[in-house]
């Protein structure tokens, strides 16, 4: 499982051009099931995905394909998490 945060660049004012392009790139993720959930780092820090059912250097070529880090709108930091412990609500994280 891993976390992606988004965090805003120096090119933050660019990100209006670009928005489309990242709703379809999260959109292709979710519909790929390999997104689970995005939203916003509070507050107007940029954004964060957890995603699962995917490698390392899969989820890094998918995050260089959102045209907000091509683009350099945001820098993406992916941090791996082996998850031990879950609500039961979540136990299918654990499979």
């Amino acid at each position: 499982m891993f976390i992606v945060l988004l965090k805003f660049s120096g090119n933050k004012a660019n990100a209006a051009q670009w928005m489309e392009g990242h709703k379809a790139w999260l959109q292709r993720g979710f519909d790929d099931g390999v997104f689970m959930l995005s939203g916003s780092l509070k507050p107007n820090q940029g954004g964060a995905v957890l995603a699962h059912r995917t490698t390392m250097a899969e989820l890094q070529a998918r995050v260089d394909a959102d045209p907000f880090v091509a683009e350099n709108v945001v820098s993406a930091e992916i941090m791996e998490i082996a998850p031990a412990r879950a609500d039961e609500r979540l136990g299918f994280l654990l499979g």
